[in-house]
């Protein structure tokens, strides 16, 4: 598992995207949104002094290969 962040400064924004792999039949991308979501909560948690207005949206998920559903990936990410 990995996650990374990208701050953009010109849009206030930070963006997290988290990869996950498992070799196992479950749905893996579950612990890929839950690692977004605490990412992106923990952001909120250490900025909120600053701004408590920030937001938290658009998780989504991207891509995923594999398991019973085979291939799918988003077309677009709005």
């Amino acid at each position: 598992m990995g996650v990374d962040f990208a701050v953009d400064a010109k849009q206030n924004a930070v963006t997290c995207i988290a990869f996950a792999e498992t070799r196992g039949r479950t749905g893996v991308e579950m612990e890929a949104l839950t690692a977004v979501a605490a990412g992106l909560l923990t952001i909120y948690d250490m900025c909120k002094a600053v701004d408590r207005g920030m937001r938290v949206e658009d998780i989504c998920l991207l891509e995923k290969k594999g398991g019973k559903s085979g291939h799918w990936k988003r077309v677009s990410r709005k």
